[in-house]
Formats: C-alpha cells, structure tokens, sequence
C-alpha cells in the first residue's frame, strides 16, 4: 500500500505542477455552476431546492473530463519509457495502475468538494432532501471511478494520448448512451439486460437517495475490469519484452 501511496502522491503532484488539475477544477466548476445556477433546467428554472440539474451536468462533465485526465497515464510513461523505470524500483504492476487510478479520483473528489458550497446555498433557500444529495456525490464518485477505469485500460492500449482518449470516449459512449437507447428498443430479457448495463439506470437510483448492493456491485465490477484489463495489458507488454 506504501508504493501505491507514493505513486498517487506523484501523479497528484504532477496534475498540479502541470496546470491539469487547475485547469480541470476551473472547467468543472465553470461548467456545472453556469448549468446549475444561470442556463436551462437550473435551480430558479425548477424552482425547488435540489441540486439535480447539478449531477445531471456533472455526469456528463466527468465523462469528457475523466478521458482527458486519464489519457497520458500509462501512454506517456510508455511512450517515454519511465514506465520500466517506475517498474524497476520495486513496483509491480498493480501498483502502478492502482496509484494512478487513486490519484484520478482524489483529483474528482477534490473537484467534487469544491462543490460544497452549492449544497450549503441550497440548504438556505429551501427545504433540501439531504440524503439524495449525499448520495448523489456518491453516485458521482462511483461513476468516476468506473471512467477512471476505464481510462487506465485505454491509456494501456497505446503510446498515444490522443487514442487513448478516444478510446476511452468510445467505451464510455456505450455505458453513458448506447445501452440506454438499445433498453429502449428491446423488451423482456434483451431490454432488461441493456437496462443493466447501462450507467443511467443505476446511477439515477443512487441520486434518488436508493443505495441499492446491486447499484454498488455494478460500479465496482466496472471499476475493477476495467483495471484488470489494464494490467493485463502491462502484463503481456513484460511476457513480450
């Protein structure tokens, strides 16, 4: 756990030496303040004290941001060959994937607590279900870490940021969108399967305060294929070489 540690300690350091993590913040919380507060489906639009259109924007904010995050990790480190010196200093593979996999998402939670203040204004306008907004950070945290997955596995694949990013978009194109629309389509087993997999469905019962084990088992079986495909790919690089 202390190798794991020190490598989220140095890729959270790099964010920030970077600007990536300044900018990210910045992004994230233009974003979803200028949705939550001023355009569309915001709070004075639905007249309520919730912060739904909030998660709503997040989610989809996470979903392009998280690739961009994700998309040098192993690809940059592979192309540079400083992963085979990361990997002659005692590591292994696992813990490589695992400390940039915990750095990603102490990044988002960070992102995600400098939205505090929304909840706390909301509380002061109007009667506020605390309980669906705490599980809708949650939810959020859950979803992050599946895309962060996600990433991870497509940064493995290539020396190239750009198609580790977009390979990443792809894969989440099918959670976020396609099976949705494809459990739209079908009925019985078929609709129901494509309902499953998609993110929505189980995301949507989390922000309605429902903290459902089958909701939690499927973020975390995506979370952890998706890092087992990650090392996988490292796996097979070092039978290869």
């Amino acid at each position: 756990m202390k190798q794991v540690w020190i490598i989220a300690k140095r890729e959270l350091k790099s964010f920030f030496d970077s600007l990536i993590a300044y900018i990210m913040l910045i992004l994230f919380l233009g974003f979803s303040g200028f949705f939550t507060w001023l355009f569309g489906s915001d709070i004075f639009f639905i007249g309520q004290a919730t912060l739904e259109p909030f998660f709503m924007i997040a989610r989809w904010t996470l979903f392009f941001f998280i690739p961009a995050l994700t998309m040098k990790m192993l690809a940059e480190e592979k192309r540079s060959g400083t992963i085979e010196l990361l990997l002659t200093k005692g590591l292994n593979d696992w813990q490589l994937i695992l400390g940039k996999f915990l750095a990603s998402l102490l990044l988002i939670a960070i992102a995600l607590a400098f939205t505090l203040p929304y909840y706390v204004t909301i509380s002061y306008l109007g009667s506020i279900d605390h309980g669906a907004v705490w599980s809708g950070y949650l939810g959020m945290l859950l979803i992050s870490m599946a895309y962060i997955s996600i990433g991870l596995f497509a940064s493995s694949q290539t020396n190239n940021q750009i198609v580790a990013l977009l390979t990443a978009l792809l894969i989440g194109t099918f959670f976020q969108i396609i099976f949705d629309v494809l459990a739209g389509n079908f009925t019985g087993f078929l609709g129901q399967f494509f309902s499953y997999l998609s993110i929505s469905t189980h995301y949507e019962s989390i922000a309605r305060g429902v903290i459902d084990t089958k909701d939690l088992l499927y973020f975390l079986s995506i979370t952890f294929f998706g890092l087992t495909l990650a090392e996988s790919v490292l796996s097979k690089r070092n039978i290869v070489e």
